[in-house]
């Protein structure tokens, strides 16, 4: 076995002093160079192309509010109660009733309904949104499309407004007010799940250009405006064509469709 001297130990120790003093400033210039003013730089730069979180977050569409619309057009949201007079099968007259909803078109009281809500009636009962009732004094119906105007003997109502239901996309939130289970005014809200739907009554009836929603329509809001989150009149929902669909799906016929057959039927209104 070598034996080493002590010259060469310590040479050995003074070669690793000098090693380890390289190394320590090889370090510190690599921290240097990596906080240089150009790298700060480029991160800046690379900073500003990441999304901001709240930009990302004020970008997510928050629950729609039918708080504001349904104010606007609750005013004109009537009531309607009709009785029809039948007979059962011993031939005994029977009174019957009914109820439906309807909205002011014009405020010197001309009213949109369903032909289905009116037709038969031997008596026409409105219930304004102040509470005040009226007697329809004049009706026009459109049975194909399910449409009825009413006439009652009232000025300076609050009439809706209309919007253009040419424009509507599948995927928007609506609103139908009416008069649900004859039990008052109230509001369900859905989405619109299809457009320009044909719904067949049978052989020789049915109904198209209709808008499909999953919101809660019933024999009470039948008659009654759909509305989109501005308020703005859209569709005239019609429990009928409810009766013939699944469970959860409703229709309003569309006010495309429906507005020119409204203003030829109040046209024929008495004056």
């Amino acid at each position: 076995m070598k034996k080493f001297s002590k010259n060469f130990f310590g040479l050995f120790i003074s070669i690793s002093l000098v090693v380890s003093m390289l190394l320590a400033q090889g370090c510190d210039l690599l921290q240097e160079f990596s906080n240089s003013p150009e790298d700060d730089t480029q991160n800046q730069s690379n900073n500003q192309n990441l999304p901001d979180s709240s930009d990302e977050l004020g970008s997510v569409p928050s629950p729609v509010n039918f708080v504001n619309a349904v104010k606007a057009v609750k005013p004109s949201v009537v009531a309607i109660n009709v009785e029809l007079v039948t007979r059962d099968i011993f031939g005994r007259t029977v009174v019957e009733q009914a109820a439906g909803s309807g909205w002011i078109i014009d405020s010197n009281g001309i009213i949109v309904t369903n032909n289905h809500v009116v037709e038969d009636a031997t008596s026409i009962t409105v219930t304004l949104d102040d509470g005040r009732t009226f007697n329809a004094v004049a009706v026009r119906t459109y049975p194909a499309n399910d449409l009825a105007v009413i006439k009652i003997d009232a000025t300076n109502l609050p009439a809706v407004k209309l919007g253009d239901a040419s424009k509507l996309a599948v995927g928007e939130p609506v609103a139908a007010i009416g008069n649900a289970l004859g039990m008052g005014i109230s509001m369900t809200g859905g989405w619109i799940s299809r457009l320009n739907t044909t719904v067949q009554f049978s052989d020789t009836e049915s109904l198209t250009g209709l808008i499909e929603t999953d919101a809660a329509i019933n024999p009470g809001n039948s008659g009654g405006p759909l509305v989109n989150y501005q308020g703005e009149v859209i569709g005239i929902t019609s429990a009928k064509i409810q009766e013939v669909g699944v469970e959860g799906i409703g229709y309003a016929i569309s006010l495309y469709i429906a507005l020119p057959i409204i203003n030829n039927l109040i046209s024929q209104l008495p004056a």
